[in-house]
């Protein structure tokens, strides 16, 4: 976790790989505010830094440790609100907001940080994939909150898809990466391994990503990470009507709340989508609360079991007196 620890002061960094030595792979955040002390999110709870509190130098420190030493380079991150670094870590930035007639500018004298921890796990999607194909790979969309493992579980189909499994060879993938959060590229070389026959577009957005990877590497399965604008929904449309399968995800927290989004309405009026993968967080990030076909029937109440026996700390949870798996 070296591109996560180079990010603070020597101080703080010796601090936290005490602290966290041995349990990286169970950490989510790692929150930074000044005159605080450190917040450590793990799976299931929190620890803090009581000892360190960061002033404004160490916010500083880590601000240039963020931008190489260039705000100007940060830009249209600081009006996003967020830093996606080398490993496909995000870090979140809040502040005082500078506006521009109505709209946000960037943000100035930011003071708080949270860094969240992005993590490949590596069969994650294994028992989710065969309610997505069905002799061809299904239009999907991945629908959950924050924190609840959307990105995570992408990767893995991502890979699954590109490398192929047991019911389905490699097929030719193509990601648009637009916060370069599902490859977490170096150079345009993901550092997460993605499958066999999988081309990334790094750093892209996502509306023009999908046509120029359409154009240009001719995949059969396109997937894009946090849709949610009109011009999302129009390069989607336009790359299902060329033949491509689509597998997206977005944040919100039911598929109810979504059909109220004036710019997600054509995707429901035309129903682009075979499956909706619904996710919560009262299990854990990973945990399917929900698999529905286009007709919104859940798929997991008509079959209660997962052939696949695997870990799932990180996936499905069985069990058998619900409808949840």
């Amino acid at each position: 976790m070296d591109e996560i620890l180079r990010l603070f002061p020597e101080n703080f960094r010796q601090a936290l790989n005490k602290k966290i030595s041995g349990r990286w792979s169970k950490i989510q955040e790692i929150r930074f505010r000044l005159q605080q002390p450190l917040e450590l999110v793990f799976d299931g709870h929190t620890e803090w830094l009581d000892r360190l509190k960061p002033d404004k130098n160490d916010g500083m420190f880590l601000l240039n440790q963020l931008s190489e030493f260039s705000l100007y380079r940060m830009e249209d991150e600081l009006r996003e609100g967020y830093v996606t670094i080398e490993g496909g870590h995000r870090v979140g930035l809040s502040g005082k907001v500078n506006t521009l007639n109505g709209q946000v500018k960037a943000i100035q004298n930011i003071t708080y940080f949270n860094i969240r921890i992005a993590k490949q796990t590596i069969g994650a999607a294994r028992p989710l994939i065969p309610y997505l194909y069905d002799h061809q790979y299904l239009n999907t969309l991945l629908i959950g909150p924050p924190q609840t493992g959307k990105t995570t579980l992408v990767r893995d189909l991502t890979r699954l898809i590109g490398t192929g499994w047991d019911k389905a060879g490699a097929h030719k993938v193509g990601v648009v990466d637009e916060r370069s959060e599902i490859g977490g590229s170096k150079k345009g070389v993901p550092q997460h391994d993605l499958g066999l026959r999988t081309d990334v577009m790094d750093a892209c957005p996502k509306d023009e990503g999908m046509m120029m990877m359409i154009r240009s590497m001719s995949p059969e399965v396109l997937v894009v990470d946090e849709i949610g604008s009109e011009s999302d929904v129009a390069a989607l449309m336009e790359a299902i009507n060329a033949g491509v399968a689509v597998i997206c995800t977005i944040h919100s927290n039911s598929l109810e709340a979504l059909k109220k989004r004036p710019s997600l309405k054509p995707l429901f009026t035309q129903h682009v989508f075979q499956r909706f993968v619904l996710l919560n967080r009262r299990e854990g990030p990973g945990a399917i609360y929900r698999i529905y076909n286009e007709h919104e029937e859940n798929l997991l109440q008509k079959s209660r079991c997962v052939t696949n026996a695997v870990d799932w700390r990180a996936s499905f949870h069985r069990h058998h007196n619900t409808d949840r798996v």
